[in-house]
């Protein structure tokens, strides 16, 4: 449905196309005027003004199409002609009008398109609009936007991914801006339904299957009326599942069928009902040793893993931090009516040291700590917990060679000697890490997505050498 500003100096074209757009959904307005429609503009608000360009007295149909550029959010302008000539529409186009059209025989088919083409931009103007404040605005708070090469490769499959209704499943630690990420995901696409989010491991197991899919009354004990689960509740929407790794084995298969069939049955009901919803997952396991271990179900994990966004920990993308710190002391110094708004430099320092085990969400804590004691316009370091601020930057090891036969004379290739050492670490890290890629990436202050890369050229390698 849309708002439409009709303007035409004939009452029986305005009666007509009133009549036909009221027939189509949308909310018409005439003015018979430019002094009308002017009025109407400064007054309302129009997805859509569909004026004639000859108009008496008064001005023409220009006019209309200058005012309605010159409001704050201005509307789609259509212009219609009854001459037959074409040079004063194009120059209607060149000031800022979308289309044009001719009246004629197949006037009201040719409204009819218009009108909806341009509601229909009009909506993607505003979908667009929507994602670019979710990501750097909302969303720049909470670790989703970000300086470091790996979070714009996050929000590189966000802006990719978003639009579309693929399933998508987020990977990384716990406190990592999971559920931003499904939220960002929700925002740059174009439902219009609701986010609705389940913790699957904070739902009790007798539970969840009722939760997620519903019940009829009478399915079980204190079962007295019929109950919407959170698949129809999503309808539309994003349905977001943390910590899917939680969710029991015996209630998989069952999730797999409402992914593979889009349909779903309530508990205790005869018939199936469709469902058209985007599946978000989450989680801070390693899926894959979990279906190694028997826990989860393989063809779910495939079935869920369509497109992976692997959230790096803190601690891998420390030159976020400021930027983060930043933008917490704008939130709460909002919140509590503060101005906290600069960090001295060794409380910056403490800050960049610390480890964060838990990760953006354990940086917002501190940050807002530090907003609630400051005194002044500045966050130093006694406002931070003791452990932040003691936290000391960790010595960088320096390697050096000492025996001189380990440089020879006719000089060494160093690439080779950098790629045996780095394939020498991961190969230790993935043995102390008990073969855990996600726990080996870690060891080796990599993401995820950069140890898979490294270890996928090291196969390849190796692969190459045992074929040789």
């Amino acid at each position: 449905m849309g708002r439409v500003l009709v303007v035409d100096d004939e009452q029986g074209l305005r009666d007509a196309l009133e009549v036909l757009i009221t027939s189509k959904g949308h909310v018409p307005t005439t003015a018979k005027s430019v002094a009308e429609a002017k009025d109407h503009l400064s007054r309302s608000f129009f997805d859509v003004v569909l004026t004639d360009l000859r108009l008496e007295p008064g001005g023409d149909g220009m006019d209309v199409v200058a005012a309605a550029r010159a409001v704050e959010d201005p509307p789609e302008v259509i212009v219609m002609t009854a001459y037959g000539t074409r040079e004063k529409a194009q120059l209607a186009i060149s000031k800022g009008a979308s289309f044009y059209l001719e009246k004629g025989p197949h006037l009201a088919t040719d409204v009819q398109v218009l009108v909806a083409q341009a509601i229909n931009t009009r909506r993607l103007q505003a979908d667009n609009a929507q994602l670019r404040q979710a990501l750097v605005g909302r969303f720049s708070v909470g670790g989703i936007v970000g300086r470091s090469e790996a979070m714009r490769e996050v929000l590189d499959l966000v802006q990719r991914v978003g639009p579309l209704k693929t399933t998508v499943l987020i990977t990384g630690e716990s406190g990592t801006g999971k559920e931003r990420v499904a939220k960002a995901l929700h925002y740059a696409g174009e439902t219009k339904g609701p986010f609705v989010p389940i913790n699957c491991g904070a739902v009790p197991e007798n539970l969840i299957e009722s939760e997620l899919f519903g019940h009829m009354k009478g399915a079980f004990t204190g079962a007295d009326r019929d109950k919407e689960g959170l698949f129809e509740a999503a309808r539309g929407g994003t349905l977001f599942l943390d910590e899917i790794g939680e969710l029991p084995v015996q209630l998989q298969p069952k999730l797999l069928r409402a992914l593979q069939e889009r349909r779903i049955k309530r508990l205790g009901a005869v018939e199936e009902v469709p469902v058209e919803v985007r599946l978000v997952a989450a989680t801070n396991r390693e899926l894959e040793a979990e279906v190694r271990a028997g826990r989860f179900r393989e063809d779910l994990y495939f079935r869920l893993n369509v497109v992976q966004i692997d959230l790096p920990s803190l601690r891998q993308r420390r030159e976020d931090i400021p930027l983060l710190v930043s933008a917490f002391l704008r939130q709460f110094s909002e919140e509590y009516g503060r101005e906290v708004l600069q960090v001295e430099p060794e409380a910056m320092e403490r800050l960049l040291a610390f480890e964060y085990p838990g990760n953006v969400r354990q940086l917002q804590n501190i940050i807002e700590r530090g907003v609630a004691l400051a005194v002044g316009d500045t966050l130093r370091t006694t406002n931070l917990p003791k452990e932040v601020a003691h936290a000391e930057s960790a010595p960088r090891r320096v390697i050096s060679v000492q025996d001189d036969s380990a440089f020879p004379e006719e000089g060494v290739d160093l690439e080779r000697l950098v790629e045996d050492f780095e394939y020498g670490l991961i190969a230790r890290a993935l043995e102390k890490a008990g073969g855990v890629k996600t726990r080996a990436a870690e060891l080796l202050g990599l993401s995820f997505r950069q140890f898979r890369y490294k270890l996928s050229k090291f196969e390849r390698r190796r692969d190459g050498g045992a074929r040789g």
